[in-house]
């Protein structure tokens, strides 16, 4: 346990499902890795479409790829967020479902999928990747890099531990 209790918060419910709306929101990019078993496990960066109000993440995928291929096996996967400007980081263990749902297609839908599928929203290599999540944790700071850089400073001339971040579960 760190000395500094309040650093340390595990969120639930709807609070959790919000911070983990606001962590994917600065950064719908992540890393998401398939095969967990095997290593080296096969990680390839991903755009998160939609966060829901339950917390499950969706995301647009080649029904062919590797990706499907490996959930369609092995539905565990790992997700990982970073927008290290704001020395914010996120992580996301769960469940991945596959959908061929045109409906969800076209919600999810957005111009830059065209470089991926290129006929567009008609596509036939579109698939929908949904991933519940089983296990998450956050690392937030409160007053983004250049402050905490000077707090940490200061903190190690002073001799102390800052106090500067907040991280815990997200229990969504």
């Amino acid at each position: 346990m760190n000395s500094h209790p309040e650093q340390y918060k595990d969120l639930t419910d709807h609070e959790g499902v919000e911070k983990l709306k606001e962590l994917i929101d600065h950064n719908s990019i992540c890393l998401f890795s398939t095969d967990l078993k095997n290593l080296p496990i096969s990680t390839r960066p991903m755009a998160v479409q939609k966060v829901d109000d339950e917390g499950n993440l969706w995301m647009l995928s080649a029904k062919d790829s590797d990706k499907n291929k490996q959930i369609a096996e092995n539905p565990h996967v790992q997700l990982f967020f970073a927008k290290t400007s704001d020395s914010e980081f996120l992580s996301v263990y769960g469940n991945a479902f596959i959908y061929f749902d045109k409906v969800l297609i076209d919600e999810l839908w957005n111009p830059m999928a065209k470089a991926w599928f290129t006929e567009g929203k008609d596509d036939p290599r579109i698939s929908v990747i949904k991933v519940e999540p089983l296990q998450s944790y956050y690392w937030d700071t409160r007053n983004g890099k250049m402050i905490s850089m000077l707090k940490i400073i200061g903190s190690a001339i002073a001799g102390q531990k800052p106090n500067e971040g907040v991280e815990g579960k997200l229990k969504v």
